[in-house]
């Protein structure tokens, strides 16, 4: 027990020293040359001209300045501008002092000038945005703040990006309370609540790799007006046509020791709350088994539309999530994240699919009337202790969902049924410890999990009559499926600083089981041909040595990281069914390169190149056919799949917080290198064969990226806008006939808002994009595609406004892709309280269908989804 208590003790031990460097304040005053006091001249200090800014401020109205500077530099770089007078730089002493600033007139003429307060300011590698400068009258959670800031942009489905990349952690005064779980929060915590939003450039989240390892992500730190903070957000309404009802209960607190988020939600409105518990999580380097779910059957589904769920969504949905974090020592968390999800979903729509081939082209026109259910248990227990010295994160997780899906298709000449049942539980525990021992730190990582999946898949009639039935029909064919994995990888290494280079061996290995029983019965009776079934078991083990260079020029505007794993891999396939087994063994080497160099304080400049060595998953190595939907039957009897992936890019960004400016630009390439060809049979009736052909091919990929916003202070104007083109090349079997299919597809996206006078308010968004798709030289489709969205609100009185908002979907494609909405809400804030009363008319031309096309590969899908029909919900929402 003593044994037991000690290891205990030690695994929670927490041990604090100061790496923080003495704070030095400079202060001075700013003069001209007549030594009138300057009043809001900018004062920035740096390491030296071309490095990030490590302090911020401006001269009040007697010129004075005071500037607090936490760096270790012996000398630091000083620069002072004001409108009319030259810059004034110059390097001085790290140490506190006191300066006086002489600014000389400049010859340009100069329009006049208005100096206001500061609403963005920089410290180092932290920008630090004030809410209350970009909070509009309609904001009302500190996602709508989010949006207007430049820089970062919230995509659809809630994900938060940067420059963009996506934000790699999104703290609460410095708390990771949501663990990648954070829409919750971005959703329902209140704008008023919030001071500052923070972006933590290049950060780094464990404390003990600040000064070893460089990141390139940046995080989201909100920072709360209080130090003892209670939130959040309740919801009720009430509508029409047919019944309607939401509620939402978002309390909140958060403390120092302390924080909270508590939700339940249900509404039959269309929205879909199952985003709020959606992780959005970044894996750490290494990290390569999860627990997520595998779909081996689906039934066929209708392609949702791409906008609000809240117009097409027919849903009855009930959410309940707890995430509480508790700080037990300085350091040391404990976290509970756990949620349940329970929803009833409907889908109604028509599409029409068309297959080319070489040779021919093949239509498949679907009505389509589903029923989903959907029963989803999540949670996530952690203990962390982020100290400086030392680090240690434990995360014990399991997944749990019993998830069935009713269908019906009508056709020309039949009518399909689809009976799908789908549970599913996984579990997993992750480890990681970082500690250190005399001059170097010491690494152990461990995942360890296993997860269970069973699927039913039902399908009347029959399907496939030629294969199963010698052409003749039948009534019902059945697919069974179980599966289930368990897996371990293990590491360990130490790291360690030589100068500024710092060098991380690790050794480890990995072993991952997988079991695959599938059966295939025709009107309740087993198939027993061995080409039907599958009783396959999947091991694969490796051992691995994977090296790791950093290097840190002593000015910190180089950042170089080198990869050099190298790992021998082991695979073993074996079929009870069948006597032959595949075996294969590799010994690979992965090197990856990554070069980070600032250009200057606004200017930054990255490059990457790396090689991968992907292997077949199972879910592309069974022999036996499997009965995947009603019109797709799969089998991959080949030798397991070898793909070399070589991949290269280089990226440019600048910001000037100053100036609210951020661009971006990035190229990447991607080169692909596969022994196995997948080959696609497709029959009159749109049913589709797939199988594996051993065949060396290749295929590569190029992608361009563009992006900037830009706030104008003046106008209280955010603009936006990034472009995308991608081109790729690659072989396909179809019909047996071998084809190189060229996919190109161009992507504009941009938004405005804008606040145009005290009584209106606009906001506009508007994506355009081309996708092209064709064999050789010769184009068989091009789709254009076109959004359009325009928000206005009008504010009669401050209290109370009405908003009108435009939405337009096009494609080129459909006769009737031509697609009209409008919605209408009146709010009316309670005054001296935090209450809002909104009355919202939705789909007021009352828009039946919705048309949309798309096309992928050598195939395109015009789809009708059937509409939430015009309606009307009224709201009671609180403030916490």
């Amino acid at each position: 027990m003593d044994h037991f208590r000690q290891v205990f003790l030690f695994l929670i031990s927490v041990f604090t020293i100061s790496i923080g460097y003495s704070q030095k304040e400079i202060s001075g005053q700013v003069f001209d040359d007549q030594y009138e006091k300057l009043s809001g001249a900018t004062v920035m200090v740096s390491k030296d001209s071309v490095s990030s800014i490590l302090a911020y401020g401006i001269s009040d109205a007697n010129g004075k300045f005071k500037i607090a500077v936490k760096n270790e530099s012996d000398s630091l770089f000083l620069k002072v501008s004001y409108m009319g007078f030259s810059t004034f730089t110059k390097r001085i002493q790290n140490k506190a002092q006191t300066l006086e600033v002489k600014l000389s007139p400049s010859s340009e003429s100069l329009k006049e000038v208005i100096v206001k307060s500061e609403i963005l300011r920089q410290h180092g590698d932290t920008l630090s945005f004030s809410v209350a400068a970009y909070k509009g009258k309609n904001d009302r959670v500190i996602a709508d703040v989010l949006r207007k800031l430049p820089g970062i942009d919230i995509r659809p489905n809630g994900q938060i990006f940067y420059q963009d990349e996506p934000i790699q952690k999104y703290y609460i005064e410095g708390l990771d309370l949501l663990e990648g779980r954070y829409n919750v929060a971005n959703n329902k915590l209140s704008a008023e609540a919030v001071s500052r939003v923070e972006i933590l450039e290049n950060h780094q989240p464990v404390k003990v790799l600040d000064s070893l390892e460089f990141s390139e992500r940046a995080s989201i730190n909100i920072k709360l007006k209080k130090d003892v903070t209670f939130s959040g957000t309740a919801t009720a309404g009430i509508g029409a046509a047919p019944l309607l009802w939401q509620t939402k209960v978002t309390p909140m607190i958060f403390t120092k020791k302390q924080q909270a988020i508590v939700t339940y939600q249900s509404n039959n409105t269309g929205s879909d709350v199952s985003g709020e518990i959606r992780n959005f999580s970044i894996k750490y380097a290494g990290e390569n088994f999860d627990i997520d779910k595998k779909d081996w059957l689906s039934i066929q589904n209708v392609s949702a539309p791409p906008f609000s769920t809240e117009r097409w969504l027919d849903n009855n949905v009930h959410l309940g999530s707890a995430n509480i974090l508790h700080r037990i020592k300085e350091d040391i968390d404990l976290k509970l994240n756990i949620s349940y999800l329970n929803d009833y979903q409907q889908q109604d729509g028509v599409t029409q699919t068309r297959y080319f081939t070489p040779t021919d082209t093949i239509d498949v026109i679907e009505n389509t009337n589903n029923d989903i259910f959907l029963s989803k248990l999540e949670g996530l227990l952690t203990l962390e202790n982020n100290a400086n010295k030392n680090y240690l994160k434990n995360q014990l997780e399991f997944k749990g969902s019993w998830n069935a899906n009713r269908g019906l298709i009508d056709r020309s000449n039949t009518q399909i049924k689809q009976q799908l049942d789908n549970p599913f539980f996984g579990i997993k525990n992750d480890l990681r410890l970082l500690r250190t021992l005399g001059k170097q730190l010491i690494t152990f990582n461990s995942n360890t999990g296993f997860t269970e999946n069973n699927q039913d898949l039902l399908v009347q009639p029959g399907q496939f009559e030629a294969i199963f039935n010698d052409g003749d029909s039948y009534g019902e064919i059945q697919q069974l499926v179980s599966s289930r994995e368990i897996y371990t990888d293990n590491s360990a290494g130490f790291t360690k600083a030589l100068g500024k280079l710092t060098i991380s061996p690790k050794f480890g290995f990995s072993i991952q089981n997988q079991q695959l029983d599938t059966d295939i019965l025709m009107e309740g009776e087993e198939v027993l041909e061995a080409d039907f079934k599958n009783r396959t078991e999947f091991v694969q083990s490796s051992v691995y040595f994977k090296n790791s260079f950093r290097f840190k020029s002593k000015d910190e505007t180089w950042n170089l990281r080198l990869s050099t794993p190298l790992e021998f891999k082991s695979f073993n396939l074996e079929d009870d069914n069948f006597e032959d087994s595949r075996n294969l063994d590799r010994l690979v080497f992965e090197p990856n390169f990554f070069v980070n160099k600032k250009i200057s304080a606004f200017w930054e400049a990255n490059a990457s190149a790396g090689l991968r060595y992907n292997f077949g998953e199972l879910q592309q190595l069974y022999y036996g056919f499997l009965l995947n939907g009603y019109r797709n039957l799969n089998r991959y009897n080949a030798t397991i799949s070898e793909e070399t992936q070589q991949n290269y890019s280089g990226g440019l960004d600048y910001r000037n917080p100053l100036k609210q400016l951020f661009l971006n630009a990035s190229y990447s390439y991607a080169y692909f290198e596969n022994n196995l060809l997948y080959s696609s049979n497709i029959g009159e009736n749109g049913t589709i064969i797939l199988e594996a052909v051993a065949r060396n091919n290749s295929f590569d990929n190029h992608s361009f990226r563009a992006g900037g916003s830009k706030y104008f202070r003046k106008l209280e104007t955010t603009l936006k806008l990034n472009a995308s083109y991608n081109l790729s090349k690659r072989q396909q079997l179809l019909n047996n006939t071998l084809a190189e299919v060229n996919m190109q597809s161009f992507n504009l996206r941009g938004s405005v808002e804008a606040e145009i006078s005290s009584w209106l308010i606009a906001s506009y968004s508007g994506n355009f994009s081309t996708h092209t798709s064709g064999f050789e030289a010769i184009n068989f489709q091009q789709i254009e595609n076109h959004q359009h969205m325009l928000d206005l609100y009008f504010y009669p009185k401050d209290n109370q406004y009405i908003s009108v908002s435009g939405e337009y979907y096009g494609n080129s494609l459909s006769e009737k892709g031509d697609n009209y909405f409008v919605n209408l809400d009146y709010q009316f804030t309670f005054p001296k309280s935090k209450m809002d009363l909104n009355i919202s008319w939705r789909n007021v031309l009352n828009i039946d269908e919705f048309i949309n096309a798309y096309n992928n590969q050598y195939y395109y899908v015009e789809s009708s989804y059937r509409l939430r029909p015009s309606q009307v919900l009224a709201t009671i929402k609180f403030t916490l």
